[in-house]
């Protein structure tokens, strides 16, 4: 749940600022009306604590921290040491990982600094193809990962909707890539590590999983850990772990680079060392501090009972508006979920994804376009859209919600081009939205 004013340790959060420029003050309360009023089923979208907020409006925002804790290139770091090693100490408690770097600015970013430590320009990767659910650093042509490296990529099958194991076995034996992606942005289903770090030990490929989306079901064993199988895991701090935007890579355990891999002076490294060296100075600057202190306390929560109930509290709700959708004849990818997502076909109601995301828009219900497998509609239009329920979960929701919301979504979609009817929708998204306050904290 949104932290409330009575545990929070300072209460005089607003959105009035301290000098005279009201105009963007003014823009910032909107959004908190916006986000207040609406139902929120972004899946990579969540309502942090209070305290999070109020980290990352600190004063290390003022201090340049390159390097590490005691390796820094400026004095006065002493601080800001402070809350990094705490901070990785946490997210290892987390996820029980012997190492963990969390400076990375975004997820996008953590998957560039794994690449650059461990491939060359040039080099084969092969990963989820986009439209099938995977994420643009996966390697997208129009990404980096697909513009510095060699992209191969692996489908879901069409019948099922689940990853298709076989094909990726059969391109990895066939291409011989220096490295596997597994991970998503728009799958449902849980995934088989373990067959994957098969297959990648067959053919010599280190094994990336990028579990950015359900990262915080992973933490509370909630599904399989990648942490056994896969060389490196990386993930944003955001989505289903409640946090701040930004990235972290982990490793379960050290080791000892296979391939002989060298640092830029000759000398063979373990696993950690290239790894940093790839984020600062391979990728970036000096580390974002104050996000750092508010990734900080997010890793405290998630090793609090209270996180746990709430992860659990997701998965339960995903499964009950799965069944909701499929009782109102939507065409579910894969058939359900394990996760906190859901990925709809829409073509069997005769609506785009494009349509259905800009009308539910006005009711003050928000989610995404997004392509399904297979799809034959451009990616700006789509045939699908994509609902999670971490945000709502956040708002205090329970299984039974998820008929209302549900209800309320058909009722738009089912009366699309009925400006009455949508209107009439986003009355009652509101009045239904009074009943799980969003920080009253802040007035």
């Amino acid at each position: 749940m949104v932290q409330t004013a009575k545990e929070n340790s300072s209460p005089n959060l607003s959105f009035r600022g301290t000098g005279g420029d009201t105009l963007v003050f003014d823009i910032i309360r909107k959004e908190l009306e916006r986000q207040r009023h609406g139902i929120e089923l972004i899946a990579s979208e969540n309502f942090t604590s209070l305290q999070v907020m109020q980290a990352m409006g600190n004063v290390m925002t003022n201090k340049y921290a390159e390097g590490y804790p005691g390796r820094r290139y400026y004095g006065g770091c002493e601080f800001v040491d402070e809350v990094e090693q705490l901070a990785i100490d946490r997210l290892k408690q987390v996820f029980n990982c012997e190492y963990a770097n969390v400076q990375p600015h975004s997820g996008a970013q953590a998957n560039a600094s794994v690449m650059l430590a461990v491939l060359k320009p040039g080099d084969k990767i092969l990963g989820l193809d986009l439209s099938m659910g995977g994420h643009l650093t996966h390697g997208s042509p129009v990404n980096f990962s697909g513009k510095l490296y060699e992209a191969h990529f692996y489908t879901v099958e069409k019948e099922s909707g689940l990853v298709n194991y076989e094909e990726l076995e059969q391109k990895a034996r066939t291409e011989k890539p220096k490295m596997i992606v597994c991970g998503a942005s728009a799958y449902s289903r849980d995934w088989d590590y373990a067959r994957i770090r098969k297959v990648a030990d067959e053919v010599g490929a280190f094994v990336m999983a990028d579990i950015a989306h359900p990262a915080g079901l992973i933490a509370k064993g909630l599904l399989s850990s990648p942490f056994e199988h896969c060389h490196f895991v990386t993930s944003t701090t955001h989505k289903t772990l409640r946090g701040p935007r930004g990235g972290i890579i982990m490793m379960g355990k050290d080791f000892e680079n296979p391939f002989g891999l060298k640092d830029p002076k000759g000398n063979v490294r373990m696993m950690s060392n290239l790894l940093d060296m790839a984020v600062f100075p391979g990728t970036q600057g000096g580390p974002l501090e104050h996000v750092i202190a508010a990734k900080a306390i997010s890793f405290g929560e998630i090793l609090s009972e209270d996180y746990t109930a709430y992860a659990k509290q997701i998965q339960a709700n995903a499964q009950a508006m799965a069944k909701a959708l499929v009782a109102k004849d939507y065409h579910l990818i894969s058939g359900g979920t394990d996760n906190h997502l859901m990925l709809i076909d829409l073509r069997n109601k005769n609506i785009t994804g494009k349509k259905a995301q800009e009308t539910l828009d006005k009711a003050h219900i928000t989610l995404n376009k997004n392509a399904v497998p297979y799809d034959d509609k451009s990616p700006f239009v789509t045939s699908g859209i994509r609902v999670g329920v971490p945000a709502i979960t956040t708002r205090g929701m329970k299984e039974g919600h998820m008929q209302t919301v549900v209800d309320l979504l058909d009722k738009v979609l089912m009366n699309i081009d009925d400006a009455a009817t949508v209107k009439n929708v986003s009355e009652e998204v509101k009045e239904f939205m009074r009943q799980f306050p969003l920080y009253p904290e802040l007035g």
